[in-house]
């Protein structure tokens, strides 16, 4: 098998957090790879993806490039800053997954990094310590936050084994990243921070309206299946068969009554956990979770 072969086969198993680092990684090497072509090329230091990929906070350049609201996100400084998004979220994609589908996930990262980005727009449009300073954003940390603080809503007394030596309650790293955030804002990136508390926010606010009933972020992965079902009739005949599906009865097939039993299921095991904590669960109902969260 070969490498472009075996990293399509892992990409195809892994759970929706882990393709969304591969897309991450990816990004991060074809651009490192095509800049220093271009240097070799021309002796020259341009970081040529930047300028049209990163959120720049200049409205007349914005208006030329809305894209960037999306795009930003996937862009990255340093390999460490990547290593260090990626980590966070691999480990806190699967915490999440273990309250949320998969794609209440793709709501969160990508609605939370669009709300990190306006946050950081906003900024350095209206606030006076920003508003002379011209500055771009990059990274997908907004988005991962905003995982994390849904998360963390959603059941604040989970507990982390850290290392194996010690435990954290989840609200407890959360509050301290928070309180990091917000320190750094006077001496680091402003507006990077501001935009790190923007997805957080949302994060905390999405989850509050899920137990609500509203899910205020369903608009993005609706959009997201209208776009995809465009594309896969273009490529479908004018014409169409209808027959009558024996295998349904009452309108539902066997697989959506087994996907409504497997929802119920874990619905009463997340009911559990609030009120009594995960440590509560038995073993065969913490591998339920697991498994329903791939």
């Amino acid at each position: 098998m070969s490498l472009l072969s075996d990293l399509k086969y892992k990409y195809n198993l892994a759970s929706v957090h882990e393709k969304i680092i591969f897309v991450n990684i990816g990004v991060f090497a074809v651009v490192a790879l095509l800049n220093t072509v271009y240097f070799l090329a021309t002796k020259s230091h341009l970081l040529l993806f930047q300028d049209y990929l990163a959120l720049p906070e200049d409205l007349n350049q914005l208006i030329f490039k809305p894209w960037t609201f999306l795009t930003y996100a996937f862009m990255h400084t340093s390999f460490w800053h990547l290593l260090g998004n990626m980590i966070a979220l691999y480990y806190f994609g699967r915490i999440f997954l273990t309250f949320f589908s998969v794609k209440q996930l793709i709501n969160y990262y990508f609605v939370g990094g669009l709300v990190g980005g306006l946050v950081f727009v906003v900024s350095y449009n209206l606030l006076p310590a920003l508003v002379d300073e011209s500055a771009i954003l990059l990274g997908a940390s907004a988005s991962v936050f905003s995982v994390l603080v849904g998360a963390t809503t959603k059941s604040p007394n989970y507990v982390l084994n850290l290392f194996g030596v010690f435990q954290l309650k989840l609200w407890v790293l959360t509050v301290l990243y928070l309180i990091s955030f917000i320190a750094l804002i006077p001496y680091a990136n402003a507006g990077g921070e501001l935009s790190h508390l923007g997805g957080a926010v949302f994060g905390y606010i999405y989850t509050k309206q899920l137990e609500k009933g509203n899910d205020i972020g369903s608009w993005f992965s609706n959009t997201v299946n209208k776009i995809t079902t465009w594309f896969k009739a273009s490529k479908k005949g004018n014409l169409k068969t209808v027959y009558k599906d024996k295998s349904k009865v009452g309108g539902y097939t066997k697989g959506e009554f087994s996907e409504f039993n497997n929802q119920k299921k874990i619905d009463l095991i997340l009911d559990k956990i609030s009120k009594s904590g995960y440590d509560s669960l038995s073993a065969a109902e913490k591998e339920y979770l697991f498994k329903a969260g791939k």
